[in-house]
């Protein structure tokens, strides 16, 4: 039996991929979570054969929860599970430690299959975000959204969303000053002189933060 941990903000959408998942007989959520705080609670009480993860979470990005997952427990079997579509963020979340990354776009047989994959330790992405261009940015050095480590990433992307220093920091757990620290270390590394070039360029290599 797999026991899985599933994580996402929606009650109404865990219930749904309960059903769908537990309709394998040798599936069994074990817990379920809603938020980051949640899901570590959860994590370090069930100890999770595979943790289905949403990347949009209220208290704190997926990219950086699965660090943290990842920190606690380095053979944590992670599958990021996400409504981004841009390879960028499966190569994010496949840097922080997931071993897959699926969208909610995906057929159902899509994500129970990524479920085993993940399970059995092999990485696995969903059809519909160009797995092989993915595995070309995690490989590329030329872009230079690249560069930026897991935390960087989720950093920008909450400024690109118009969060403040201090609420990002709130999400993150981290200080506002490290924040600010972060966001010059990301400009330097981009070579963006100001925000807006920072913007620009970021979507020019296929950042989307909605």
């Amino acid at each position: 039996m797999l026991r899985l941990l599933l994580v996402d903000d929606h009650a109404v959408v865990r219930e749904g991929y309960r059903r769908l998942l537990e309709r394998r007989g040798d599936l069994a959520i074990v817990a379920e979570a809603g938020t980051a705080a949640e899901a570590q609670a959860a994590f370090r009480a069930h100890a999770p054969a595979v943790t289905v993860l949403d990347l949009a979470l209220p208290d704190m990005g997926g990219v950086e929860l699965i660090g943290r997952l990842r920190q606690r427990d380095p053979s944590a079997r992670i599958l990021a599970f996400s409504m981004h579509r841009e390879p960028l963020f499966a190569v994010q979340a496949l840097k922080a430690g997931a071993l897959g990354y699926v969208t909610k776009s995906s057929a159902p047989a899509v994500l129970v299959h990524a479920v085993y994959r993940v399970a059995a330790g092999e990485r696995t992405l969903s059809p519909d975000i160009a797995p092989e261009l993915a595995v070309a940015l995690l490989e590329d050095d030329t872009n230079p959204l690249r560069a930026l480590s897991p935390r960087e990433f989720e950093i920008l992307r909450l400024l690109l969303a118009g969060e403040a220093p201090a609420q990002i920091g709130a999400r993150l757990h981290i200080s506002p000053k490290t924040v600010q620290n972060s966001h010059y270390q990301i400009k330097r590394k981009l070579g963006a002189r100001t925000d807006i070039d920072l913007a620009r360029l970021a979507a020019r290599h296929g950042f989307d933060a909605a």
